[in-house]
């Protein structure tokens, strides 16, 4: 017989083919999902993955498994959400913010799903600059919200990436760097890096605004920025650069400001926070409806 968390790790590493993302997604260790697998595989006497170091795909008998596993699988939740949804009462309005013009493109395109499998909820949307999320999760303002990763706060889960997008750089439209194709990390010692509010996540801070490179060179800190539009604001005045995502280019073209991709930085990924304590059906159930929507864009 198996146990749930052996058929989640399964189907969610045949899904995502990745050890790190599948860790994530079900907020365990790489090493618990190795593990559980290489469980699996001795149980059947097959093995249901191929490994190397580059990639990891199903075998034919794991696809056979697959097959056969995620359509009952999906009946046994399916009816267990029933059961949770008659007994908490899965109707009436999620409140979820977002900040920037893409992150809402996202979260309306979710809202859309949820309504259409959860008729008796409905979804109320809110923009927020990016210091207003954290309190309003804690103040209880909002249930949900689409931000950046990542964040390692007390008391706040995360879901899995829903977008990841690439890294640019935000310069004044009149700097050197305005005119290369590409810049790199080590390029930040060269100039002066706006900062994120206090307020946020250390976590947050140190991804976005870090204060040296890799290399270990620092990075000159230039002025606070507390919204989006202001570092821009700044960017262009020629007070320090901004770290961006790629979106940025599409969303924010303004005639002071150029956007250079970053040849060697990581992507920039997004997806939802809640309150720990605050895990309802209703919000797991828009969860899934965004991270489906994710999955097919």
């Amino acid at each position: 017989m198996l146990e749930r968390h052996e058929v989640e790790a399964f189907l969610t590493l045949a899904e995502e083919l990745h050890f790190g993302r599948t860790a994530e997604r079900l907020r365990v260790s790489t090493a618990r999902i190795s593990q559980t697998i290489a469980k699996l595989e001795r149980r059947t006497g097959v093995p249901l993955f191929a490994r190397t170091s580059r990639r990891v795909e199903l075998t034919a008998a794991g696809r056979r498994l697959y097959e056969g596993v995620r359509p009952a699988w999906d009946q046994i939740t399916d009816a267990f959400e029933q059961a949770v949804a008659s007994g908490r009462g899965l109707t009436g309005t999620l409140r979820v913010a977002f900040v920037g013009a893409a992150g809402g493109q996202l979260l309306v395109g979710a809202a859309e799903l949820f309504r259409r499998r959860r008729p008796d909820c409905d979804v109320l949307l809110r923009e927020a600059q990016m210091t207003d999320l954290m309190p309003w999760l804690r103040d209880d303002e909002i249930d949900v919200a689409l931000a950046t990763f990542p964040v390692d706060e007390p008391g706040i889960a995360t879901g899995p990436v829903l977008v990841s997008e690439a890294r640019m750089l935000a310069v004044p439209a009149r700097h050197p760097f305005a005119r290369r194709a590409s810049v790199s990390l080590e390029d930040l010692a060269r100039v002066t890096l706006l900062q994120l509010p206090a307020t946020l996540p250390e976590s947050l801070r140190r991804d976005r605004t870090p204060h040296t490179t890799p290399s270990g060179r620092p990075i000159a800190p230039g002025p606070q920025a507390a919204t989006f539009n202001e570092a821009l604001t700044l960017v262009g005045a020629g007070r320090g650069v901004f770290p961006v995502g790629a979106q940025a280019g599409r969303y924010y073209v303004r005639p002071d400001v150029a956007y250079v991709p970053f040849e060697d930085a990581p992507p920039l990924r997004w997806g939802l926070l809640w309150r720990a304590d605050n895990a309802t059906a209703r919000l797991r159930a828009f969860a899934e409806a965004a991270h489906d929507l994710a999955g097919t864009a």
